[in-house]
C-alpha cells in the first residue's frame, strides 16, 4: 500500500487541473503552467478541489509509478502556486558570477571564464556584497528543472573537503578533513 500514492492532492484556489484523454496533466497557475505526461496504468480523479490517484495493478513497477505521480502532481501545484528557489554560494579568492539576461558568466579559478545559458523558465540573480561570498539565486515553478541547472552549476567546482572552495549550495553542510601535518 502506497502511502504517498494514496495520499490525495488538495488544489488551491486560482489553480486549475485538467486531464485530457492521453493522460496528460496540465497544472495552471499565477507563476506559470506545467505540464506532465502519466503512465495509462494510473488513473487520475478530479473531483471538487481534491486530486486522487489510483493503479490497476499491485505490480512492483505500478506501485513505484502510483507515488512517483503524485509527487510530481503536486510539486507542480506547489510549483504554479508558490514557486521554488535554489541559492548556490561562491566560496574562493577571485570568484566571481555575472548575469546577463539569461547568461550566466562563472570566474572560477581557470584561465578562462565558464558561460552557460540559463533556460527561460528560471529567473536567475547574481548578488556581491562586500565581506561576503558571491550569491546566485535561482527561481523558477519547475522543480525538476531549477534542480538540475543549480546541478549543473554546481559541477562546474564542486566543493573540495580540505579548504571548501567552490560552489555549494547555501546552507550545505561540507565534510572537511584535515591537511598534512608537519612531521619533526
Amino acid at each position: 500500500m502506497s502511502r504517498i500514492g494514496n495520499a490525495i492532492v488538495t488544489i488551491p484556489e486560482g489553480v486549475t487541473i485538467t486531464v485530457d484523454k492521453d493522460n496528460v496533466v496540465t497544472v495552471k497557475g499565477k507563476k506559470g503552467e506545467l505540464t506532465q505526461s502519466v503512465d495509462s496504468s494510473i488513473t487520475i480523479k478530479n473531483e471538487e478541489g481534491v486530486i486522487s490517484f489510483a493503479r490497476s495493478s499491485d505490480q512492483k513497477d505500478i506501485r513505484s509509478m502510483h507515488g512517483l505521480y503524485r509527487s510530481l502532481v503536486n510539486n507542480m501545484i506547489i510549483g504554479v502556486t508558490e514557486g521554488y528557489t535554489k541559492d548556490l554560494e561562491l566560496i574562493g579568492v577571485g570568484y566571481r558570477a555575472t548575469v546577463s539576461g539569461q547568461l550566466l558568466e562563472l570566474a572560477l579559478g581557470f584561465s578562462h571564464p565558464i558561460v552557460m545559458e540559463i533556460p527561460a523558465e528560471v529567473k536567475i540573480v547574481a548578488e556581491t556584497v562586500k565581506g561576503k561570498p558571491p550569491v546566485i539565486k535561482l527561481e523558477s515553478s519547475d522543480k525538476q528543472l531549477i534542480g538540475q541547472v543549480a546541478a549543473k552549476i554546481r559541477s562546474f567546482r564542486k566543493p573540495e573537503p580540505y579548504k571548501g572552495k567552490g560552489i555549494k549550495y547555501v546552507g550545505e553542510v561540507l565534510r572537511r578533513k584535515a591537511g598534512k601535518t608537519a612531521a619533526k
